[in-house]
Formats: C-alpha cells, structure tokens, sequence
C-alpha cells in the first residue's frame, strides 16, 4: 500500500482536474487546509500484480489496482475498469469523484474505484475469468460488503461480478452477494441495475431539457459511447421524442439529420460489434461528435473529450455527463463564457451508485424489489439531487459542477466532523 501527498503526482489528467474542483469548493465552503489535506489524499492505495496464465501456456503480467478515497460516510463503492488506459493516477481521480457522487445522491458510501490494465477484446473469456480471479485474491484484504463494494464499470459487467463474488465467498466460506454489485440477478442483482446509470442520465437530460424550454419532441441529441451507458440513454432519448442524430463507440461514429434508430442499431452492433458498417446512417468522424449542432450532447465514453482545444466549437446547448469526468477544467473555463448547460458527471451518471445501494440494501435483506419499485426510486433520488443542485448553484452564484461539488463535500466535512479524528 502507498500514500501520497495531495500535492504530488499532479500529472495533469483527471487526477489534476479533481483536485483543481475540491480546491474550489474548498475555497467556497471556507475549509481548513488540514481538512482540505485530508479530503486530497485518498485513505487507502492497493497496487497489486496480476499474473495470468495466457490460453498458449505463456504468462503474461497485468498491473491492477484498488483506490479508496473516502469512508466518513460509509464503506467504499465504485467501479472496477478493465483497459489498456488504467494507472494509478486515473483510479485516485475515479475514486474521489465517487465520493463526491455518494454524498451528492445521498447514498452511505464513500468513493472507490479499482482498475486492471488490460484490454479485454485480446483475451478469451478464460483468461478474463483468470484475471479478474487473481485480481480479486490480491485486493482480499481491502474489500467485503461492508469495506469495499465493486461495481462494473468500462470492460467489465455483471458475468465479471459473479467471479469476484465467488472468489471472495470461496476464501470466506460461504457466499457472500454484498460484495458487489450489478450481478446476474440470478445471483442476487438487482431488477433494473443494468439501465440503471443510463435511466438516471436520460431523466436527468430530461429535465435539464424542461429547465431550458426544449421540448423532447422537437430536441435532438448526440451520444459518444455505445456501451453500458450511452447505448441505454440514447434508447431512452430517442423513446422519450428526441432524436438522436449521432452515435460513435471506440471504432467509429455514425449520423443521420432524421435520427438514427437506436433499437436497429444495437442489433447492428450485437451483430457486428461496432457501430461501424451501420446501412441506415453517414459516416462521421468521431472527433466531430462533440461540436454538432445539438441540443443534447452525452459523453458517456471516457473522460477527457471536451478540452481546450474543441470547447469553443461546442455547440450542443445542454451536456450530460455520462462518462466520468468527460470535460476538462480548462474546458469548463472555456464554456463558461457561453450558454452551455452542464450537468456534471457526479450528478448525470450518478443512476448506477443509486441503483447499487439498493442492490447493496437488498442484499443485507436478503429479498428483491420489485423493477417498477427500484425505476421509482432512482427518480426521486436522481430528481431530488437535481433540484438540490440547481438550487444551491442559484442561491451562490455557481456553476452546477461547482454546486454539485460544494454540496458534496461539505456532506462528507460534516460526516467527518461528527465522527471525529481518531485517534
């Protein structure tokens, strides 16, 4: 385990960006610097190898690791990433946003995060199996449901989940489901977790829409990503009137002025594993994506599209943050100067954290919700925040990121203060 200062290893990226938004709020609230210190520096660091037994017999070796930023409010939650793009700097950034995500929709956790640095399309289902295996038995001793609780995040999903469950019930010796969560509901998941961060992004575009005037019906909108969370969100957009002009994954994008349908899209991809080679729509270049003129534009990939050298051609009146920190500081500055609406990642993609606590929840009860039950109330939790957001942003003047935030870290100052500073 290492521990770094706050001040260290400020490599730019979404680890330098983070930080730049809690000092913000730190500036904002009024905070000590010890506090600030405090909040900067995750608690817990786990770098671990991972060794894997390749399908030819060779070994190849894989660097994983476990960040856990804050407990003041509850035990660690966040995702576990498979991707070439994992270091340590990305899961500390990833992992203090959770934190912030938990406060904002009121859900007692702290933030974690986890990542393997693989690319997972080079390797069988075996050998992922194997991976995620060994990873799970080197990060034992940090994680449990009332510790640590991973989730699917990029490259991984509910099958990736199963496997951490059993070997972790397999070293305790018995099966323990609150060990994470979006499982196979077979395995005790949760109905509805699986649209669950693309559900919460849709509503709250929705209502990001209304606060403007858009009608849905007359809106359009362009989704980068077609995974976990923009292939879900750009279905419930499209379902919801909007049409959805524009798609891309990592391997190319496609566009059509009259929408494209989302539902025959997805068979393409489920077909051919990319939205490339799709009939019914142009080709575009990916990079174009993010400056369309659009009402509605999701980022729902990864982080650090929006930046400093394409914001000021950004068109799209409203963002929805799917993705984890999609837009950079120096992005943020740049569009602060225009009418663009920013619904920030902590808030928009926040669906996923909600749903995994009542995953969480019904797991310590050992019974099930109902689907409508859980939709329900992701809603009221998803528009709660969203007002909460928007009213503090108005009452001090700020940005909703920089209200998002605020609202967040004095919910987690406030657990600390309570709880003390042991010893």
């Amino acid at each position: 385990m290492t521990t770094t200062s706050p001040r260290a290893d400020l490599s730019g990226g979404p680890l330098d960006d983070a930080r730049a938004q809690l000092a913000a709020a730190i500036a904002h609230l009024g905070v000590s610097d010890g506090i600030h210190q405090m909040l900067a520096t995750s608690r817990r660091e786990m770098a671990v190898s991972v060794p894997l037994r390749r399908d030819d017999g060779s070994i190849a070796t894989y660097a994983g690791f476990r960040v856990q930023h804050n407990f003041s409010r509850g035990p660690a939650k966040g995702g576990l990433r498979f991707s070439t793009a994992v270091d340590l700097d990305e899961v500390r950034a990833l992992a203090m946003w959770m934190s912030w995500k938990c406060a904002l929709v009121d859900v007692p956790y702290g933030g974690a995060k986890g990542g393997v640095a693989i690319e997972p399309r080079d390797h069988s289902m075996a050998e992922l199996e194997r991976v995620t295996r060994r990873y799970t038995s080197e990060i034992l001793p940090i994680i449990g449901p009332e510790v640590d609780i991973p989730a699917p995040d990029i490259g991984t999903d509910e099958r990736t989940m199963a496997w951490i469950m059993d070997t972790y019930s397999a070293s305790v010796g018995h099966t323990v489901p609150g060990v994470v969560t979006g499982k196979p509901v077979s395995l005790g998941g949760s109905l509805g977790r699986s649209m669950a961060t693309s559900r919460g992004v849709a509503h709250v575009a929705l209502m990001a829409m209304a606060s403007r005037g858009i009608e849905p019906a007359g809106a359009t909108a362009a989704v980068q990503g077609f995974g976990k969370v923009g292939r879900g969100a750009a279905r419930l957009l499209a379902e919801a009137g909007v049409r959805v002009q524009a798609i891309s994954d990592v391997d190319g994008a496609v566009w059509s002025e009259a929408g494209i349908d989302v539902a025959r899209l997805g068979d393409h991809v489920d077909e051919h594993g990319s939205v490339v080679g799709f009939e019914a729509a142009q080709v575009l270049d990916p990079a174009a994506l993010v400056t369309l003129d659009v009402d509605v534009l999701v980022p729902a990939a990864v982080e650090g599209v929006i930046t400093g050298a394409n914001a000021a051609d950004v068109k799209a009146r409203i963002i929805v943050e799917g993705a984890n920190g999609p837009t950079t500081n120096e992005a943020d500055a740049i569009l602060a100067d225009t009418d663009v609406m920013i619904v920030p990642d902590i808030l928009a993609n926040a669906g996923g954290v909600i749903v995994s606590y009542f995953e969480w929840v019904q797991a310590n009860q050992a019974y099930q919700w109902t689907e409508r039950e859980v939709n329900e109330r992701l809603e009221e939790k998803m528009t709660r925040a969203w007002h909460d957001v928007v009213d503090y942003a108005g009452v001090h003047g700020l940005s909703y990121r920089e209200a998002a935030t605020a609202l967040a870290v004095r919910r987690v100052i406030e657990a600390h203060e309570l709880r003390g500073l042991y010893p």
